[in-house]
């Protein structure tokens, strides 16, 4: 047979060490491609420009934050607060992003919670609700103040 020809009937074969370094190189280079894409942004508020000119008729009022341990010893961090809707229109979800700082000012944590909807229905014209928003892993870098509380999204009701 001339030389560089194969034999009928036999095809060429790549090592297995080289086929196994390939896929993890690939395995790798796919890892550090998703490892290194920078993380997305917090959801923060998506106020329609309808919601966004009806915030003025939401009052907060009463907000107190207070910790104490679970039935597990764990820490639990209760924010609760009281939400008046002053304006004209009934609403049928009220969400708000809850901001916690550490000492430096840096957040630590951004958290989006509903106060109205979900659970204990709406909120007519006029009508004040309270609400409790426990949080039980705070980071331990949060400098133990209050956080900002900042409304997030708006449903009216149809």
């Amino acid at each position: 047979m001339p030389a560089g020809e194969r034999p009928a009937g036999r095809s060429f074969e790549l090592p297995v060490p080289l086929i196994i370094f390939a896929v993890l190189l690939v395995i790798g280079l796919a890892a550090a491609w998703f490892l290194s894409r920078p993380a997305p942004p917090p959801p923060g508020p998506v106020l329609t420009p309808e919601a966004r000119a009806y915030v003025k008729y939401l009052k907060l009022s009463d907000t107190e934050m207070k910790a104490h341990k679970s039935y597990l010893n764990q820490r639990v961090v209760e924010i609760t607060g009281k939400i008046t809707n002053t304006g004209p229109r009934a609403l049928r979800l009220v969400e708000i992003t809850c901001v916690f700082y550490d000492p430096y000012g840096q957040v630590v944590l951004r958290q989006r919670v509903p106060i109205v909807g979900r659970r204990g229905g709406g909120l007519k014209p006029g009508e004040t609700k309270p609400f409790r928003l426990p949080f039980d892993e705070l980071p331990e870098s949060w400098n133990q103040g209050p956080p900002q509380l900042v409304i997030a999204q708006i449903v009216f009701e149809d």
